[in-house]
């Protein structure tokens, strides 16, 4: 395989940081409807609101395929897998300094919090808030989703050891995809027997192998396509070429979904059937948003979301879904606003501009040095050079 088509295949996407702030407005939506009332009202629209957390099938789905893509690449390519040490070096520099400023700000500011126990610093400051019941802190409620994603940042590497093993070229998007319906589809099961808890396992990793492994399963259709195998899939790329369409199907699918079919609109535990729709329809609607963004050729609409506004936001979307709680709870008590009341799009469009306002602070003050950092150490390992190559190599040293 040549080196210019090793290259081409693992190019950056810079059109699916579009897609992190989607996920972000469509999440802040979700809490800006809960604390206004709206996703537990009567109206037309309280269905659509409280369906907003769409958002976090979007993160889920959109990290399987970034984070895998590599390993899908180096299979497709023949190349050695990315290393172990240096991946999760880049994911905790990525992560946690921002989250653990959030985590001090809120338990330190948040006029709801009573004073923070040791437990309540450990658990949050280590992400292990979702393993025991009601320890989510005011601000900080968001973040059940993070720590189920790191959880997932922690298994791929041997996710992909086990997904990419062998030596065919074309990776098995279909055996991924069975093994996460599977896993998904078993701990659902356990939920509808009672051995699972509705409330505190619908937030562990198992919950949602689904998202995270459809992810998966695009990215290794993704490397094989461009790297000229399984033109089977080639209707992807088809499917890439009409956003449009992709989007309708995508918005008929949430519009199911803001029906009573996927569980309650409120704090309320659904049944594991509801959980479990929830969860088949939130995949259709995250895979049918991303495909026009991911696949295809060159389009217009790639343009737009690779443009220079899109971007930017795309690379503070991760300081804005960490901040707009605290921007939010601030401007009901600023405002003097009572629980579950307010215009909703008055303090939608106040979350998203307080909130974008904090998440540049963070990138800009935190979270950009360290990802140099992350850049700078551990130093990447040198390439092993094979007798072949040694005489090119000491001509280009003598040169």
């Amino acid at each position: 395989m040549s080196a210019s088509i090793s290259q081409r295949s693992l190019h950056r996407l810079p059109a699916l940081d579009a897609m992190r702030v989607i996920g972000a407005l469509a999440v802040i939506g979700h809490h800006v409807g809960f604390a206004t009332g709206i996703n537990t009202g009567d109206g037309p629209w309280a269905g659509w609101f409280a369906r907003l957390d769409v958002g976090v099938a979007i993160f889920f789905v959109l990290s399987g395929f970034l984070l895998f893509r590599p390993y899908a690449h180096a299979q497709a390519t023949a190349s050695p897998r990315p290393g172990a040490g240096r991946y999760l070096w880049r994911r905790a520099m990525r992560i946690l300094p921002a989250y653990w400023v959030v985590v001090v700000v809120c338990l330190l500011a948040m006029p709801r919090d009573e004073p923070a126990s040791g437990g309540d610093w450990a658990r949050h400051f280590t992400l292990t808030q979702i393993y025991q019941p009601n320890e989510l802190r005011d601000g900080l409620s968001q973040t059940w989703s993070l720590a189920t994603e790191v959880a997932f940042y922690l298994l791929l590497p041997v996710l992909a050891v086990l997904a990419t093993r062998g030596r065919r070229r074309v990776g098995r998007p279909l055996v991924i995809l069975a093994w996460a319906a599977a896993i998904t589809g078993t701990w659902v099961s356990l939920m509808g027997l009672g051995v699972l808890s509705l409330g505190l396992h619908t937030m562990w990793l198992p919950a949602y192998g689904l998202w995270f492994g459809s992810g998966m399963a695009l990215a290794t259709i993704h490397a094989a396509l461009r790297n000229d195998y399984a033109p089977r899939w080639r209707f992807l790329d088809d499917l890439g070429r009409a956003p449009l369409a992709c989007w309708a199907a995508a918005l008929a699918v949430l519009a199911i979904a803001s029906t009573p079919v996927a569980g309650p609109r409120d704090l309320a535990e659904p049944t594991a059937t509801e959980f479990g729709l929830k969860m088949l329809l939130y995949t259709a609607f995250a895979v049918l948003l991303m495909l026009p963004i991911a696949f295809g050729p060159e389009t217009r609409t790639k343009t737009a979301f690779s443009s220079g506004t899109a971007r930017w936001l795309g690379t503070v979307s991760y300081g804005l879904f960490l901040w707009h709680p605290f921007a939010l709870e601030w401007i009901h008590v600023i405002g003097n606003i009572p629980d579950f009341s307010g215009d909703p799009l008055t303090i939608y469009v106040l979350t998203v501009a307080g909130g974008l306002a904090l998440a540049a602070l963070s990138y800009y003050v935190v979270e950009r040095p360290f990802q140099r950092l992350s850049h700078r150490w551990p130093r990447p390992p040198r390439p092993r050079i094979t007798e072949s190559q040694r005489p090119v190599a000491a001509a280009s040293a003598a040169s």
